[in-house]
């Protein structure tokens, strides 16, 4: 039976645990997340989430994988990526290197029998030199695992006794704005069928278990094809507009502040302090056409804060406007 996200995780501290080079953390969940999440999971749909860089929209797929008790595995598309590498990596460079090393041990004269060595086509069968996809370990955790191909797929694959593939697991696709139309079009009939085929001819279906929930961000760089759009749920992620709700904004920044502050080393205000900072310059900054300082930044900001030592008797105030511009004014424009 689908396990969904409950209702009590809703505005509290959920702490996400390390995996593999990503630091513990925490996610504090709204409503509409969690609302969007399991109508996903309901649908057996992917979850599109959009919203501007740095607001959590790749954080929301870990804390769900957390509170769902899931395996995680994770993809960051660029402009180079095809869409067959979210479901396998055919590694090219390495068949043809391990071909030159075939020929020349045919060319030396060595006796393959002899030397107890397999097959030179067998050694060069493609299937070796197939690696799974995130959306391969997300259809089929045990067949990935038993697939032994060459190279790297970019694919993060993380699990713990707690987050284990027999419960499902949570596939981030992030930033899929950044390829071609061709990559989400590409997907289709891999999200619809739950199924896809190889180069090698090899079938990967999710024909057991609970199916994946997969999550694709967009930073909206470029617009998703229709086709795409229409089998996806989708999450709009915003914070408050300013300035008309300032204090809003400000009371949401501080709420997310003191969540990652759990051992109080930040007062209330200073975290109120930084907040009215950012929303200070996010309005000239966003005045000027420019991209925005958010979230990322401010929880930057309060980590410098605790992390560096108060030095002749300055505060936490003080080195704060010391600081903000460093994080919070990153264009030539909004330094001036």
């Amino acid at each position: 039976m689908t396990k969904f996200i409950p209702d009590e995780v809703i505005d509290k501290d959920n702490i996400i645990e390390p995996h593999g080079g990503m630091d513990r953390t925490v996610h504090v969940f709204d409503a509409d997340s969690v609302a969007a999440v399991n109508a996903a999971l309901a649908a057996r749909r992917p979850l599109l989430v959009r919203g501007e860089p740095g607001i959590g929209k790749s954080q929301l797929a870990r804390a769900a994988a957390e509170v769902l008790g899931r395996a995680f595995v994770s993809f960051t598309v660029d402009n180079r990526t095809e869409s067959h590498e979210l479901m396998w990596h055919f590694d090219a460079v390495a068949r043809l290197a391990e071909a030159q090393l075939v020929g020349v041990s045919c060319t030396c004269g060595e006796d393959d029998s002899k030397l107890d060595k397999p097959d030179p086509r067998e050694r060069l069968a493609m299937t070796h030199f197939i690696s799974p996809g995130p959306l391969w370990w997300g259809m089929d955790w045990s067949t990935a695992q038993k697939q032994k191909g060459t190279g790297a797929t970019r694919c993060m694959v993380h699990k713990s006794a707690k987050c284990n593939p027999a419960n499902g697991v949570v596939v981030l696709i992030d930033e899929i704005d950044k390829a071609d139309a061709s990559v989400p079009n590409g997907l289709l009939e891999c999200l619809g069928n739950r199924s896809f085929t190889c180069c090698d001819g090899t079938t990967v279906d999710q024909s057991a278990g609970e199916p994946p929930l997969v999550i694709v961000t967009t930073n909206e760089e470029r617009s998703l094809p229709d086709p795409f759009l229409r089998r996806c749920v989708v999450l709009q992620l915003d914070l408050p507009q300013l300035p008309q709700y300032k204090e809003d904004f400000v009371a949401y920044l501080t709420r997310l502040g003191r969540a990652h502050d759990a051992d109080n080393r930040l007062s209330d205000d200073v975290l109120s302090a930084a907040a009215e900072m950012l929303v200070g310059d996010r309005i000239a900054v966003g005045e000027k056409g420019l991209c925005p300082p958010g979230c990322a930044e401010y929880l930057d900001l309060l980590a410098a804060l605790k992390t560096l030592p108060v030095n002749g008797g300055a505060g936490h105030d003080e080195m704060m406007k010391t600081l903000g511009r460093f994080f919070y004014r990153k264009h030539r424009e909004s330094a001036e």
